[in-house]
């Protein structure tokens, strides 16, 4: 009689400890660093969100920078499991060192002008830019924003509008920034950027068709992360669902 009722206490203890062990597994987490370009913040923030509602118990932690920057800390042993850029020249920096898997183009974006709504300084179209005194603000050279702006501007022949140049930002959204705040007369920034929020302290000008350089976004797995399957999964999802988040935000689709 001892020992069955020993074995019952043993048994009971057993069924505890592995619906512990159980409960535990399913509250247990699975995080991925994404890196993401500075001008994906918003609709990544959407897109991440959504992801963790159809993969119960991932968790999506972002950092938003220019695409440069963050191919520099990749490189440097940040910690990103995720690399989703504005330009594809990041993702070959990344691939070369340290890796990447899973490469795909989930996105593109064109670019607008935007100025104050006050237009002080009268700007009208695109050429405005070369005039004397105009104080034009871009991302700073190695920024996927900044280099197409610069593409743009040789494009329609405006190079000179380079002496203009009053700010190089780190990122997109330093350009907005500037333009809302007055600081700056003009920017060239992707139309996305042109949110309802940002449309109500500035005008936008479209660029002609000759001047106009589409921003391809490449998003892929860095080599040597802690989870590929799940950034693999969260890639899947970018190049699915995602796409309606996107399209919403003003993105061109991938294909």
């Amino acid at each position: 009689m001892l020992q069955r009722s020993q074995s019952r206490v043993v048994s009971a203890g057993l069924c505890i400890l592995l619906a512990g062990c159980s409960t535990a597994a399913a509250q247990k987490q699975e995080t991925i660093t994404v890196g993401a370009a500075a001008s994906l913040t918003s609709v990544f923030a959407e897109i991440g969100s959504a992801f963790e509602r159809a993969h119960p118990g991932a968790h999506v932690r972002f950092s938003f920078a220019g695409s440069n920057a963050l191919a520099t800390q990749i490189q440097e042993g940040a910690p990103v499991d995720v690399f989703a850029a504005a330009a594809p020249r990041w993702l070959d920096v990344v691939a070369k060192d340290p890796g990447v898997v899973e490469r795909a183009v989930f996105a593109r974006n064109r670019l607008v002008l935007i100025e104050p709504k006050d237009n002080a300084a009268h700007i009208l179209r695109f050429s405005d830019l070369a005039r004397a005194h105009i104080k034009l603000v871009l991302a700073a050279p190695g920024v996927p924003a900044g280099d197409y702006a610069r593409a743009a501007l040789r494009r329609a022949g405006l190079s000179g509008a380079i002496s203009n140049v009053v700010s190089n930002e780190q990122d997109v959204e330093g350009v907005v920034q500037k333009v809302v705040s007055g600081d700056a007369d003009a920017g060239i920034v992707y139309a996305t950027d042109v949110t309802a929020s940002v449309a109500r302290s500035v005008h936008e000008i479209e660029l002609p068709p000759l001047a106009q350089v589409i921003a391809v976004y490449e998003i892929g797995v860095v080599r040597g992360t802690r989870d590929p399957g799940l950034g693999r999964a969260f890639i899947a999802y970018v190049l699915g669902p995602g796409q309606v988040a996107l399209a919403r935000a003003g993105f061109i689709r991938a294909a």
